[in-house]
């Protein structure tokens, strides 16, 4: 599936979606919003057990909003500020933020392979993904202060959680570069790849996820999402429910049966 600005392509298990303006950096305008809305409708349709995002090219991953002129959000916007009108900028940010929620809440693991420059909203993209792969020559900026605005697709909530308040303020405040050494280091990324090889890494993540009981994988997934909001002993109760029901669900017949056989276990999709 290719619509503007977005391909959708399927092998297997395992969906890719590719930030396909090249020519832009791959930065959103308010079509390619649009675009990934409908390949985020068609995804929840035919779920696959995973779903990886990139970007086209091998210079950005994605450089987060497209600022230039010929984006009619950058009129809206405009207009707005010169009317001391909050509604349209909120109207934005909602959008902004439904549809990226709506990429980093599917129910199967997203993973995010970062293989060139992700600025602004588009290192916020990749910090809400459940994984990250880097490639050693990226590079991530949260860069929205340089521009007089702040993170609003979620991802300085994400950033904060993920590595904690000091660094997030380091990385946020500064809008610093941040390559890869140091975001693996940090914990901002879970994996770096060989040069050139970001989507590959992510590719074989991706594929070692899928071969495990799909039902498994997103029980244990919910619990790793919801635990950051939860107490301790609520964390623990949540665990156990997730872990009833799976057991409950019989998957585990199958990865059992196939273990006591030596063989590769076959899981069915879920309904």
């Amino acid at each position: 599936m290719k619509d503007y600005g977005i391909r959708l392509e399927r092998s297997g298990h395992i969906a890719v979606v590719t930030l396909d303006r090249p020519e832009r950096r791959n930065a959103f305008d308010e079509h390619m919003w649009d675009c990934l809305t409908r390949v985020i409708a068609e995804l929840k349709e035919h779920l696959p057990r995973v779903v990886v995002i990139t970007g086209a090219g091998e210079r950005a991953f994605c450089a987060g909003f497209d600022v230039n002129p010929d984006n009619p959000q950058v009129a809206q916007l405009a207009g707005a500020l010169e009317n001391h009108d909050k509604g349209p900028v909120q109207a934005l940010i909602d959008r902004v933020r439904t549809t990226t929620d709506s990429l980093v809440f599917l129910p199967v693991p997203v993973i995010a392979a970062i293989n060139g420059l992700a600025y602004g909203g588009g290192a916020e993209i990749a910090i809400r993904c459940d994984l990250r792969v880097m490639d050693p020559h990226a590079v991530i900026s949260f860069s929205e202060v340089r521009l007089g605005l702040m993170p609003d697709y979620g991802g300085g909530v994400g950033l904060t959680r993920l590595v904690g308040p000091a660094r997030a303020a380091d990385l946020i405040l500064t809008a610093r570069k941040l390559d890869a050494r140091e975001a693996l280091a940090l914990g901002v990324v879970s994996r770096m790849s060989e040069p050139g090889h970001a989507l590959d890494e992510a590719l074989s993540l991706a594929e070692s996820i899928a071969q495990n009981g799909p039902r498994a994988v997103r029980h244990a997934l919910r619990v790793i999402r919801k635990t950051p909001d939860l107490s301790y002993r609520e964390a623990l109760e949540l665990e156990s429910k997730e872990a009833v029901d799976l057991i409950a669900s019989g998957e585990c017949v199958h990865g059992i049966a196939a273990f006591l056989t030596k063989e590769t276990p076959v899981f069915p999709e879920p309904e």
